[in-house]
């Protein structure tokens, strides 16, 4: 009888440990991998980085599937979402957006921050809410991200190494590169 209660409980065990497996990492598990570069819970400690708290789901999981099939250029990660599965993409973008935001503190310009204000309002509202804490969908808060990750990103899509979504580029086309500095610097300012 002992040994019948022993085979059983070793079935048991056995299968829950078969089904916590097959389970797969959390969310948080798999998030930490990116704390290397993009910070604790996502609050990103270096200027060339993006802080991924708050930013939506919908923004993350976009972001990772086009650097997964190259459609977003990167240096490291386009290797690194492929060694993601779309589930896996999907809890880590469930795990970051539901992360405090993030606020850096960074110099800025102020009088390059006021003129980004007035630009701001006309040109980017819509889309980045709330002077950029929040996204609209699929857009990414651009609120207190690191200017100089910012300048990078905006030299991509002048450049056309990345493509620059269609209702951005209507509004990005008759801004100068001053104004352009501007809109940066005021995202980057923003608490």
């Amino acid at each position: 009888m002992k040994q019948r209660w022993s085979r059983l409980a070793l079935a048991v065990g056995a299968m829950t440990i078969s089904a916590a497996a097959s389970a797969g990492p959390s969310a948080a598990m798999l998030s930490n991998a990116c704390s290397g570069c993009h910070g604790t819970h996502g609050g990103s400690a270096g200027p060339s980085m993006p802080s991924l708290a708050s930013q939506s789901k919908t923004a993350i999981v976009e972001a990772m599937k086009k650097f997964k099939s190259g459609d977003r250029p990167s240096s490291i990660m386009g290797r690194i979402a492929k060694g993601y599965t779309d589930e896996q993409i999907e809890l880590m973008g469930d795990f970051f957006a539901k992360q405090k935001f993030h606020a850096t503190s960074q110099m800025v310009d102020a009088a390059m921050v006021k003129h980004g204000a007035s630009l701001q309002e006309s040109n980017c509202s819509r889309c980045h809410l709330d002077e950029g804490k929040d996204g609209k969908d699929d857009t990414p808060v651009m609120a207190s991200q690191w200017l100089p990750y910012l300048q990078m990103q905006m030299d991509l899509y002048q450049s056309g190494a990345r493509k620059m979504p269609e209702k951005m580029a209507e509004k990005v086309k008759p801004l100068s590169k001053h104004d352009l500095e501007a809109l940066l610097h005021f995202y980057a300012s923003q608490k």
